[in-house]
């Protein structure tokens, strides 16, 4: 179950990442060309435009990604400062008071602390995921001491610059409505043309953030691609026997790069129906990821009640773990609840959070498909360790 959900998440948090930079590509050819009217098939080319570039650095150049994403670190850093460094000498300041005790409940749902409750999905999707390294721990040397490292400061890294660009934001934003209405389509475009006062500037900043967001992309791909080899190679999907070859040539597994690939097309032809409905596909994500994490956590966690011992590691929580893991795992399922909430009360079926739908019908075929096949087929990595010892 927990595989199938992983393949879930991190599916959708593929193609929502590609929507939101394709999104990107989209306000700029707006912000130059006003007459330009965007249809929902131009969205879907610009993604597919973006997958071409991901599957070529993923198979192209993977002995080179390493590097590649090194020095997509630094322009991550360089950027952030590019673009936070104008926003505090340009853009016109909201009062600390708008900013930090102001609250509105622009969807009518009655109650400040339910909607901001219902708004956290979008917040949680910022850190899902933090576990990418973990798929990618068979091509790191040292991977036991690297990767639980790597994901640490990976989430306190960008925890922290996030939570400083967030603010600046707030402060930053003007006419909250002006900027979420905004004929670009783009309200992080809409802010930076605000600040700016040029369409150069305004592009300026939005080409740092394209190409990180790119790039995002290309990695986002090389984990979903391994994560889906990894389940297949335990025999735990259909195909699995294709799905788990490894290209000799590249060193990287083609057949499951190309599945990711398709899935995500297929995934965006939403957009040609709404694309509203194609944004509630990040609940559909964090909903199936929130899911893996809890069960993972509270498998943990009652080996630690039980007094089980744990397999060895060299990163351990020591006597904290056991807290760690129950206030974790309580903070996942209070998210969890909200990811299957509509953005607004009473909604019609346009405006309904069909996460749900896809929540429950990967569960339905996960369990039949090991009803009438996995369980014959599949052998996971516990059984692997099991045979080591």
């Amino acid at each position: 179950m927990v595989g199938w959900l992983g393949v879930l998440g991190w599916q959708t948090a593929a193609g929502f990442v590609t929507y939101l930079t394709g999104k990107q590509i989209s306000a700029l050819i707006i912000l130059w060309n006003p007459s330009y009217a965007p249809q929902p098939w131009h969205g879907t080319l610009i993604v597919w435009a973006i997958l071409v570039v991901c599957l070529f650095f993923n198979i192209f150049c993977a002995k080179k990604l390493p590097l590649i994403e090194g020095i997509i670190v630094i322009l991550h850093l360089a950027g952030f400062f590019a673009v936070i460094i104008p926003l505090w000498v340009m853009a016109d300041r909201s009062p600390s008071g708008a900013v930090f005790t102001a609250f509105e409940d622009n969807m009518m749902w009655g109650s400040v602390p339910l909607a901001t409750m219902v708004g956290l999905t979008g917040a949680a999707g910022v850190f899902v995921g933090v576990e990418a390294g973990a798929h990618m721990s068979e091509e790191v040397r040292n991977a036991s001491h690297v990767i639980p490292r790597a994901m640490m400061w990976t989430w306190l890294g960008n925890g922290i610059l996030g939570w400083i660009m967030a603010i600046t934001f707030a402060f930053c934003v003007g006419d909250t409505m002006s900027v979420l209405l905004t004929p670009l389509g783009s309200q992080q475009v809409q802010v930076f043309l605000n600040t700016t006062g040029s369409k150069a500037g305004a592009t300026g900043l939005t080409c740092i953030t394209l190409v990180i967001g790119v790039f995002a992309c290309v990695a986002v791909m090389a984990t979903n691609s391994r994560q889906l080899f990894a389940f297949a190679r335990d025999s735990g999907v259909p195909f699995s026997k294709s799905l788990s070859q490894v290209s000799p040539r590249f060193g990287v597994p083609l057949n499951a790069s190309y599945m990711t690939i398709i899935f995500i097309l297929l995934l965006s032809l939403i957009t040609l129906g709404s694309a509203v409905a194609f944004q509630q596909v990040l609940a559909l994500g964090v909903s199936a990821m929130l899911t893996t994490y809890m069960i993972s956590i509270s498998c943990v966690a009652l080996k630690r009640i039980r007094g089980e011992p744990l397999l060895p590691s060299r990163f351990n929580l020591g006597r904290w773990g056991l807290p760690i893991n129950i206030i974790a795992v309580l903070f996942l399922f209070f998210l969890w609840i909200f990811t299957f909430f509509p953005t607004v009360p009473n909604p019609t079926p346009a405006d309904m959070n069909w996460a749900i739908l896809g929540y429950g019908s990967v569960i339905i075929f996960a369990l039949v498909y090991y009803a009438f096949r996995g369980r014959y087929t599949y052998v996971g990595p516990v059984e692997y360790v099991r045979k080591g010892q």
